[in-house]
């Protein structure tokens, strides 16, 4: 468990509004978190539209103790509120989802999306060019341009532009996107459709699934989120409020809504109560690096699934079974329905996902360990080892445990993400975002 009992906290607040002091508003939530496909960048989403960029602190002989701290990059407003005048509903900025794709160059893309629009955006550093005081000489005098050989040195500019805008194609909030391992095409989805989109046109997608039925008072599921096969282009799985997973193949025909595979796990009626439905709702749904697996997040735990074994999972991880006791008080303050993601670290021999009191929860699949490590401010000194929290169900608490009705459901972990190649996670308290890291010698 060496990975997981010595990570070490670095706690980011920079001066940008969206990660600053405890005094916050709603709109400093930080809504999605995401690492890049080569771990050097990390992007932010808040519920107030903005996207902070963080780079990785390369390595320096002078400074080899910054190694893997991340810094601003970049920090722009991705999307403003808008207004269906259709439906007369205002749209929130709400950063719903970033994906990232390839650099190119000396550029990053990233797709980030709110309720309605998806936006594609590139993110680069500024060209050099004779500017402000490079322009003048030493007396002040204006210099002619072509006359300037050197630049002296001027801070870093880095820009944030859009490049394309993909919207009027959900009549439902978008829950989640996905790039295509063509990079040519992704999908978003929403509660009853998913739509296929060209990066390269803007006016026009094609409806891959719809579930929505003639009657809506018909309608008994939707669609929580969905997700491309990392190296497959014509697979994709979505998941419903119902625990249940389809496999599509886009080869089969245009139109999915006859899946190829069914991943579901019957109910055992012992356990049927009046919140069965509701906490069998899966979250967040993700393949393994591999391909070869699936994991799904419901309310109380995490399921790894085999694509070839449709039954049952192959793994059920518990992430906070002490809760099914509180289950009428979590219904009541609506804490029953929030929205948990989970992560594979980059062997997907490591699963990570988030509970409340800001507590987030690791299994170790070869070795079936598993363990509780809390993102607070008082363990964010740089270069402290977190300690493993416990959870205490009645009976005497010994000194470094915590009773179930201690926990703060205000506190939540909800969003996190896991560097590609390295044990480096992100996790989002809040409007604060934590960086844990591996031990470093």
């Amino acid at each position: 468990m060496k990975c997981f009992s010595r990570y070490l906290p670095y706690l980011f607040r920079p001066s940008s509004t969206i990660l600053s002091s405890s005094c916050h508003t709603e709109a400093d939530i930080i809504s999605t978190v995401e690492f890049n496909p080569t771990g050097e960048l990390l992007a932010t989403g808040d519920k107030g539209g903005r996207v902070v960029v963080f780079q990785r602190e390369q390595e320096s002989k002078n400074q080899p103790h910054r190694r893997g701290e991340y810094n601003v990059y970049s920090t722009f407003q991705s999307h403003e509120p808008e207004f269906d005048y259709l439906k007369s509903l205002e749209i929130e900025e709400k950063i719903n989802k970033i994906r990232w794709l390839p650099q190119q160059n000396a550029a990053y893309f990233l797709l980030s999306t709110n309720d309605k629009t998806v936006k594609l955006w590139k993110v680069s550093e500024r060209d050099k060019r004779p500017e402000g005081y490079n322009l003048k000489d030493e007396e002040g005098r204006i210099r002619d341009p072509t006359t300037i050989t050197a630049l002296r040195p001027m801070d870093l500019m880095v820009e944030a532009t859009p490049r394309r805008v993909f919207s009027n194609a959900h009549t439902y909030h978008i829950n989640s996107i996905s790039v295509n391992s063509d990079y040519e095409t992704y999908m978003s989805t929403d509660d009853l459709r998913i739509n296929l989109w060209n990066l390269e046109i803007t006016n026009r997608s094609f409806n891959i699934v719809d579930i929505k039925p003639a009657n809506m008072e018909m309608l008994t599921e939707v669609i929580t989120a969905a997700e491309f096969q990392p190296s497959q282009c014509n697979t994709f799985v979505y998941s419903s409020s119902k625990g249940s997973i389809r496999l599509c193949d886009m080869r089969a025909s245009a139109l999915c809504d006859n899946h190829s595979k069914l991943f579901e796990e019957p109910e055992d009626p012992s356990n049927r109560s009046f919140f069965s439905e509701i906490i069998s709702s899966i979250s967040d749904v993700k393949f393994s690096h591999s391909g070869r697996y699936l994991m799904t997040r419901d309310y109380l735990t995490v399921k790894v699934w085999d694509l070839n074994m449709e039954s049952k999972p192959l793994e059920t991880y518990q992430v906070h079974d002490y809760l099914r006791s509180k289950l009428c008080s979590l219904y009541e303050n609506d804490c029953i329905f929030d929205k948990f993601e989970c992560v594979w670290n980059g062997s997907d021999s490591v699963i990570m996902t988030g509970s409340y009191n800001n507590f987030f929860r690791m299994f170790d699949r070869n070795t079936k360990r598993d363990v509780t490590l809390e993102a607070s401010r008082e363990n964010s000194k740089p270069r402290a080892i977190l300690k493993p929290r416990k959870v205490c169900v009645g009976g005497k608490r010994r000194k470094d445990e915590i009773s179930v009705d201690s926990l703060d459901f205000s506190k939540k972990i909800l969003h996190s993400a896991w560097h590609p190649s390295e044990n480096i996670i992100a996790v989002a308290a809040t409007n604060n975002l934590y960086i844990f890291q591996d031990k470093v010698n």
